[in-house]
């Protein structure tokens, strides 16, 4: 199942995308008398069988509060995720043109809410940094409480998968040890447009992703060349602290990023980004003055 969020009347509402069309599904359940999840945050807490329900009669041709696509303004897929946990050189080309050593621990580290950006949105670049960079990246959605879980458990926890584009500011990021700074800028975490369930992406290791900087090609590659899988990743991270429905991993970026290539293209505004990473959708950010 494809869900979104996306705004109306100065709200956020919960979305399906089908091939009709995306369901309101606020006013699809209220029309059809089928009690649904209000947000994202519900859905993942409740799981998808009402959202199923209401999909199915839906396709019956007699469902109201069908919405054409092209016409809605997206919100961030997961507008108000608890946490937002980055990993860090991930893949083992993107260390090595990063001049780093391959990592032997998984390289945590954080973003924060102001971070958020939906599909579409622009991204401004403002002065107290130069070095704007792009980063596709698979992004995890937890959909059930996990500390302390096995490689084995650990994607049984997973409630779905969007794209994500952990926007850096390199000379920010690289300034101390820490790399928060250059990681935290307003708007520096577009997802989306699509939150995917897992049922539908199946092996998170078998994913292409690609990033495109006004139409050349940047970034191809695929979830297979991760250093620690996303299995790793969860059973690592619950170790330490408790993993909570609607908390997004975002699991690293492959080779291609501007800081890599000899002639180093940093983002400007008027630049557009589109970052997709397989089954989930192509997210389109333009950077802005």
């Amino acid at each position: 199942m494809q869900l979104l969020t996306f705004k109306s009347g100065g709200e956020n509402r919960l979305g399906i995308k089908t091939a009709s069309g995306v369901i309101d599904v606020a006013k699809a359940g209220q029309a059809l008398g089928v009690a649904v999840p209000g947000s994202m945050a519900e859905a993942i807490a409740q799981g998808t069988s009402s959202l199923s329900t209401l999909a199915g009669k839906a396709g019956s041709g007699t469902a109201p509060a069908m919405v054409e696509e092209s016409t809605l303004q997206y919100a961030p897929c997961v507008p108000n995720p608890g946490k937002i946990i980055c990993i860090g050189l991930n893949y083992r080309k993107h260390a090595e043109e990063s001049g780093s050593a391959i990592p032997t621990h998984p390289v945590i580290f954080s973003k924060f809410s102001n971070t958020l950006a939906a599909n579409g949105e622009s991204i401004a670049l403002s002065g107290v940094a130069q070095q704007y960079d792009w980063e596709v990246e698979l992004c995890v959605v937890i959909g059930k409480k996990a500390r302390g879980v096995s490689e084995a458990d650990a994607l049984s926890h997973v409630f779905g998968y969007c794209t994500a584009n952990d926007v850096s500011a390199r000379d920010l990021q690289g300034r101390t040890s820490q790399w928060l700074l250059g990681k935290t800028l307003d708007k520096f975490f577009p997802i989306g447009p699509y939150v995917v369930t897992a049922d539908e992406v199946g092996d998170p290791q078998k994913l292409q992703c690609t990033t495109k900087v006004n139409g050349k090609l940047r970034q191809n590659s695929n979830t297979a060349d991760m250093i620690f899988s996303v299995a790793q990743i969860i059973s690592y991270a619950s170790t330490y602290f408790t993993l909570e429905p609607g908390d997004l991993i975002t699991t690293g970026t492959p080779e291609g990023v501007a800081m890599g290539i000899p002639e180093k293209p940093w983002l400007k505004p008027g630049d557009e980004v589109v970052v997709e990473v397989e089954k989930l959708g192509a997210l389109r950010n333009v950077m802005s003055a």
